[in-house]
Formats: structure tokens, C-alpha cells, sequence
């Protein structure tokens, strides 16, 4: 398996969010691209589960959130598992990273991405073959 891009939550949740109409522009043109090729774009798990409470946290209903979830789920979706999370655990000690941070870089690597589009990491910095891309710059 490998993609050319993995998306952190935020990706997802900017694309909804009314308060913040450049970033909401800029999300949904990346989401949009994603359905066009599928095969381009990976997320995870954990992705889905935060995109869930964050976007329901929001005042969206479970069921709005379920509809989505289901349509980011036509992208490669990294499972939680104990590899998974085995990485994880040796990436936050590598970076000095958060456990959630770490996780998400890890399901990245699993993906086989070389780009992790988030802004909760450092733009342009290489993770060991995976660079963080801040589309919001």
C-alpha cells in the first residue's frame, strides 16, 4: 500500500468550519481532490474518531458525522493496532513528539505516504522519508 498523501483531522474539520472561510476554501478543494483519486489520499483511524468528536463537539449531529465518515472512508484507512501503535510509541521518543502526534505520523509511514498535510506539525520537516506540509501557510 502507498499513497501520496496522508490527512490529519484537521484537514477534515477545516472543511466544515463556517468560522474560518479561507481555510474552509482551502480544505475542501484538498477533500475534493481526494475523492477525485481515492488511491491518492490516506487516513486513519484515529482521524476519523477525532474528525467524530470534534465534529460533533462543533454542533453537528452524529448522524451528519456518520454520513461524512463514511465518505472519507472510500480513501486507504490505517487501522489501530498494536504494530501501529508500537511505531507510534518509538516515533514520539524519536521526535519528541505527543503520543496523538506520534500516532498520526506513524499511520502516515504505514500509508506509505511522503506527505502528512497537517498544521500541528512542522511545516517542510522531513519525519524519516514523511514531510509535513501546513496547507494553510
Amino acid at each position: 500500500m502507498s499513497v501520496e498523501r496522508f490527512f490529519d483531522t484537521n484537514i477534515l474539520l477545516y472543511g466544515y468550519d463556517l468560522d474560518s472561510p479561507v481555510k474552509r476554501a482551502l480544505a475542501l478543494a484538498l477533500i475534493e481532490e481526494a475523492w477525485l483519486r481515492p488511491n491518492h489520499t490516506a487516513i486513519s483511524v484515529q482521524v476519523l474518531q477525532e474528525f467524530h468528536v470534534n465534529f460533533v463537539r462543533s454542533g453537528h449531529t452524529a448522524a451528519e458525522a456518520m454520513v461524512l465518515i463514511e465518505d472519507f472512508s472510500s480513501w486507504t484507512v490505517i487501522d489501530n493496532t498494536l504494530a501501529l501503535f508500537g511505531l507510534g510509541l518509538s516515533l514520539q521518543v524519536r521526535w519528541q513528539l505527543s503520543l496523538w502526534d506520534a500516532m498520526i505520523l506513524a499511520a502516515a509511514h504505514t500509508s506509505g505516504a511522503c506527505e502528512l498535510l497537517t498544521e500541528d506539525l512542522n511545516h517542510g520537516q522531513d519525519y524519516g522519508g514523511v514531510r509535513v506540509i501546513n496547507p494553510f501557510l
